[in-house]
């Protein structure tokens, strides 16, 4: 999150002036409270550890074609229904599992977006064994510091960059499955390979659009 998808997913990026002089600036998508907690904290963090990378790898790819409102909504049904996104537990899916997701309301019930998680997984473990981690696989496409976007205007904000082609390309080759130019540009931006806040958002400053200091790490989930 946040490129868009489709034309159904969340405006393209923007700021939006607050009524309120106290309130801060921030992108546009950012209207409803879980939408502004998430974009406050999580949108464009730098994210370092395997299981939140493949936690939002998955997300990326259930949003396809929806929102990402739609995604977050349900973000707390995606962690039960695959195990806390554990890559090894996902990897030893059976079809017994594969019923079962199909059957969980809390969730995205596409079969081919159920299937690809699971051999999704399997892949991200195969980076694993080839790299040490899929963060260094990662990170090691910016070497370690992430892409300032520097975007004024929603109009310059891109749905993909060369870059996310050639990861996408990558990814594929690895076996991986739903990660086209769009999804993989939006999971570096959700996932803080790029920051793609606007410059007048109050977080384009605090994750180092805007000054020399480097922005937080957020580790993997525990």
């Amino acid at each position: 999150m946040m490129s868009t998808h489709s034309s159904s997913a969340v405006p393209r990026l923007a700021s939006r002036p607050s009524a309120d002089t106290a309130m801060p600036v921030r992108c546009a998508w950012a209207r409803r409270a879980p939408d502004i907690a998430y974009h406050d904290t999580e949108w464009g963090v730098p994210l370092h550890g395997d299981q939140g990378l493949f936690e939002f790898l998955i997300l990326e790819g259930a949003q396809a074609g929806l929102s990402w409102s739609t995604i977050l909504d349900r973000r707390e049904n995606y962690r039960r229904a695959f195990n806390a996104f554990r890559p090894e537990e996902v990897a030893r899916y059976t079809d017994t599992d594969v019923a079962r997701l199909l059957g969980d309301a809390g969730i995205v019930r596409n079969r081919l977006k159920v299937a690809s998680a699971i051999s999704n997984a399997r892949a991200f473990i195969d980076v694993q064994s080839r790299w040490g981690s899929f963060d260094r696989f990662l990170w090691s496409r910016v070497d370690g510091t992430p892409i300032q976007g520097g975007w004024q205007s929603p109009a310059e904000v891109p749905v993909h960059t060369p870059l996310a082609v050639e990861l996408s390309r990558e990814l594929r080759a690895l076996g991986f499955r739903f990660v086209g130019p769009t999804i993989v540009y939006a999971f570096m931006q959700a996932t803080g390979v790029v920051n793609d806040h606007l410059t007048d958002c109050f977080r384009c400053a605090a994750l180092g659009g805007s000054s020399q200091h480097q922005p937080p790490r957020r580790e993997a989930l525990q």
